[in-house]
């Protein structure tokens, strides 16, 4: 079994629906996993059917009992989250800043502060339209810990890989250098770093690769709308030879693209166009990549 990530530095580059062509190229040799927790959208290409659903938690947060609480307001003096405001002349806890730290219910000298386990979001395992196994999650608003979110999605993926000797594993990881994207690529056989040929792609392609270049996994590199900017595509590809990473594929820009989204297709089913056989070319590259 072996475990492929695809990320990218910047937002909008393409990555999603990228991953969502290999994950129908793949079909039922593939499980795949949406670790992108924060915004998660592969489910609008993939129309899973959540068969499976679970709470997820994992942070904690203060709780006041009011009628032990005798308002001396320490709680409040040390909050540095500014998490126990004064409502109806009661310390209450607003759930949004309050960070779980628990200094508030060390100081209550009357013991009237508990902390409890809160609901971060929740986590799915679903069958998709290309009968493979999709696991994903939703992260709670203003929750933290998504690390640890994208790894119970990776750790729940590799189970039921395992159990039903499937041969890879595909993640759709989060934009960024962030702790997502680290929980993301930790452990993977191989890294598909997509960009896109702007300032700011080529940046954040440098940026992310450090990350990667730290687990010492093995990478490689599409470029998406590469012709929209030659000047920079021939500089992130002499990014890549000097980096000793695989340049993959070229991308050209191409409308079909943003039309395949909008049926809610992937651009390899979406009738003949230019880009379905270098998606598949890609794919098949990353496989023998992966395998050798």
């Amino acid at each position: 079994m072996k475990e492929i990530v695809v990320i990218s530095g910047k937002g909008g580059t393409g990555k999603t629906s990228i991953t969502a062509s290999f994950t129908y190229l793949g079909g039922k040799d593939v499980v795949v996993a949406d670790c992108d927790v924060d915004a998660a959208d592969m489910h609008l290409l993939l129309q899973p059917n959540f068969a499976k659903s679970k709470d997820f938690y994992s942070s904690e947060i203060a709780k006041i009992d009011q009628n032990k609480c005798i308002k001396c307001g320490k709680c409040a003096d040390v909050c540095r989250f500014n998490a126990i405001p004064i409502i109806n002349e009661q310390y209450t806890i607003n759930s949004l800043n309050c960070e779980g730290c628990g200094y508030c219910s060390h100081v209550c000298p009357v013991d009237a502060i508990t902390m409890e386990l809160q609901n971060d979001g929740k986590w799915f395992i679903s069958n998709t339209r290309f009968d493979n196994i999709l696991v994903h999650a939703k992260l709670g608003i203003g929750s933290d810990n998504s690390g640890k979110l994208v790894a119970k999605v990776k750790n729940e993926a590799k189970k039921i890989a395992k159990e039903k000797n499937k041969n890879y594993i595909i993640i759709d990881g989060s934009p960024g250098v962030g702790c997502p994207v680290i929980s993301s690529i930790s452990g993977a056989d191989f890294v598909v770093l997509v960009t896109e040929p702007t300032v700011s792609g080529l940046h954040d392609l440098e940026r992310v690769y450090k990350l990667v270049k730290k687990f010492n996994i093995n990478a490689g590199c599409i470029i998406n709308k590469a012709d929209l900017n030659l000047q920079i595509s021939k500089e992130i590809q002499e990014f890549l030879k000097k980096e000793d990473i695989v340049f993959i594929a070229n991308l050209p820009y191409d409308e079909t693209f943003t039309k395949a989204m909008t049926a809610g297709q992937t651009i390899v089913e979406y009738g003949e166009n230019n880009l379905k056989n270098i998606i598949i070319e890609s794919w098949d590259k990353i496989k023998e990549l992966v395998e050798n």
